[in-house]
């Protein structure tokens, strides 16, 4: 056999490894993230306006959140996640960004000033410890 074509395949057998070891963190992470509890912490303006556990809610439901420009976003919250299902903004952002179930990415409204952003929730035996200690 020539040792070009040896190369060759081991390569793509390489390549093919590493794909499969890729896909099957991703689905790890992705199916150890929907086990988790997170609260949802709705902010404007950089107050903490709202904070609503997700592994409570057991039907979706809505609620409008003013601007005090005089505009509006409708938050919807289910089992699933939260999303902000309506918004007089005019680039729409927040609400093509869809439902949220995991802390990775935050929604933004920039120009109602909001942001949701999902929290794990720490368990209620331990209490919360420093990641560091500064001196």
């Amino acid at each position: 056999m020539n040792t070009l074509y040896k190369r060759a395949c081991l390569l793509a057998g390489g390549l093919a490894a590493l794909l499969v070891i890729c896909t099957s963190a991703l689905w790890l992470r992705q199916r150890g993230a929907q086990s988790a509890a997170y609260t949802a912490c709705i902010y404007q303006n950089g107050q903490l306006l709202r904070s609503i556990p997700l592994d409570q809610v057991t039907e979706s439901y809505r609620f409008t959140i003013e601007a005090d420009n005089g505009g509006y976003n409708i938050v919807e919250v289910s089992p699933a996640g939260i999303s902000i299902a309506q918004a007089d903004c005019p680039d729409q952002i927040c609400v093509l960004q869809g439902r949220i179930s995991d802390s990775l990415l935050p929604i933004t409204c920039l120009p109602h000033r909001l942001v949701i952003e999902l929290k794990p929730c720490a368990p209620a035996s331990t209490a919360p410890s420093p990641d560091a200690v500064a001196y």
